[in-house]
């Protein structure tokens, strides 16, 4: 076991150290929005026209935001269309949706659209597991 007070911090301040010449520890957060790029503040919002026009063009990055976007504002229909494009993140979102719902004919459709995981979430539940 290590003693933390031979180590010469300060116990009863979580992240800092005697000298004082260290900054505290700042949590990091990891949510769709926030980030840094180069130890500078990335802009990470985005209109959704310019996130669509890039999806078209094949950008599986701008797909998987538009995803989160519709998943985050409920939007079904938005969800249902790229999923009908082929995105992979739309059929995992709406998946989780159809497994919490119980909502076996939702992942019948999911699964026909292309995304297996949906149809082995089916089976499973369909066989009570």
């Amino acid at each position: 076991m290590i003693d933390a007070d031979g180590l010469g911090r300060h116990t009863d301040v979580p992240g800092q150290l005697p000298n004082g010449d260290h900054p505290a520890i700042v949590p990091l957060d990891l949510s769709p929005g926030a980030g840094s790029q180069h130890g500078v503040m990335a802009n990470t919002h985005f209109d959704r026209e310019t996130l669509r026009e890039l999806a078209d063009a094949g950008n599986e990055t701008a797909s998987d935001r538009l995803a989160d976007l519709a998943d985050a504002a409920g939007d079904l229909v938005e969800l249902g269309e790229l999923l009908d494009e082929g995105s992979t993140r739309a059929g995992f979102l709406l998946t989780r949706r159809a497994v919490a719902a119980g909502d076996l004919s939702e992942l019948q459709r999911i699964s026909d659209a292309g995304y297996d995981e949906a149809g082995g979430e089916l089976e499973r539940l369909l066989k009570g597991s």
